[in-house]
């Protein structure tokens, strides 16, 4: 596995990590034993860094994150977030006694007393602005309830604001074949400053894997058939925003460029860990087949980026590159 290393988050992590939304909630059910597997095998083809949050079923991610721990031997890294757990996103939610009390449970959660990354769960656009958000951020450093922190977020201008401050070691971005605009400030500001860029949502929520047509059903508990148009949380994080019919379309003219011996899910893959700047790309998974073929994309050699591009402007940026 490829190791890499951003200057702010201090940490050298392999390129393809994994990400562990599905081992809480809104994919469908993933049994426990089917949950400590995957990471298991993920684990044993390299794969380091480890994506988590606190409302990913309700603590169900972490925990089970946090068995995984306790089982396995060698360095991990694990990356939690913390924010959605307001009953409403407003600005003044993210405040010290909220952080305090998430970050306790977090700890409770994955069975450590300092969480090695905690992600802001794409906060309220004014938070960016609020000193006193980052002040108690940079507490809890000094406490040593966290080793460091950074942002998840929705839109490039929300990326831009947290590479301004001095002490975020991490953005967390969608980043895929089918979102681009991250390629035009936000990687060469996060690479100038030192700040680690997280690849999220690679796979356009499963529609970069190859496997979907249009007769696919999703379960009533899965995302992509409660959220197709935005109905629980933004819309940009079901198959990051593109429409599912305008997506099959492209992921069909993309096809043609996977090399021999590749699935589509690897070269979408090797796309993103191509891009400079472009610190860990974090795939899910939901069986230990998937965990150990993501992070097979590491070895793939270097894809067609102006083929991809072109298949972007035609058929996808009318769709997203204004919205995020």
């Amino acid at each position: 596995m490829e190791k890499r290393i951003a200057g702010r988050l201090n940490r050298q992590v392999g390129v393809v990590g994994l990400g562990c939304w599905q081992l809480g909630a809104d994919w469908g059910e993933v049994d426990e034993s089917e949950a400590l597997a995957l990471l298991h095998a993920a684990a044993d083809t390299g794969v380091d860094f480890f994506d988590t949050a606190d409302v990913y079923g309700d603590g169900r991610s972490e925990t089970l994150v946090g068995r995984f721990l306790k089982e396995r031997q060698g360095d991990v890294f694990v990356a939690t977030k913390m924010g959605r757990r307001l009953p409403a996103q407003t600005t003044e939610g993210y405040n010290r006694e909220n952080f305090l009390a998430w970050n306790d449970r977090s700890r409770r959660n994955l069975g450590v007393d300092t969480l090695d990354l905690v992600q802001l769960h794409c906060p309220p656009t004014p938070v960016y602005d609020r000193d006193e958000v980052f002040d108690t951020l940079d507490e809890m450093v000094e406490q040593q309830r966290i080793a460091a922190y950074g942002v998840s977020v929705e839109k490039v201008e929300e990326a831009l604001a947290a590479i301004r401050r001095p002490h975020v070691a991490s953005v967390q971005i969608i980043l895929n074949a089918f979102r681009l605009k991250p390629l035009e400030e936000v990687l060469p500001a996060a690479q100038e400053a030192g700040v680690a860029i997280i690849a999220r949502v690679p796979l356009a929520s499963g529609l970069l894997s190859g496997k979907y047509d249009r007769a696919t059903t999703f379960g009533a508990d899965d995302h992509r058939n409660y959220n197709r148009n935005g109905e629980a949380f933004d819309v940009g994080e079901t198959f990051s925003g593109v429409p599912y019919e305008v997506g099959l379309e492209a992921v069909e003219r993309l096809r043609a460029l996977v090399p021999a011996g590749a699935t589509m899910a690897q070269f979408a893959l090797r796309w993103i860990a191509d891009r400079p700047g472009v610190t860990v790309v974090i795939p899910g998974a939901r069986n230990v087949e998937q965990a150990r073929a993501n992070s097979q994309a590491a070895g793939l050699q270097p894809v067609d980026h102006a083929a991809v591009a072109a298949v972007y402007d035609e058929l996808i940026r009318p769709h997203v590159h204004d919205r995020w």
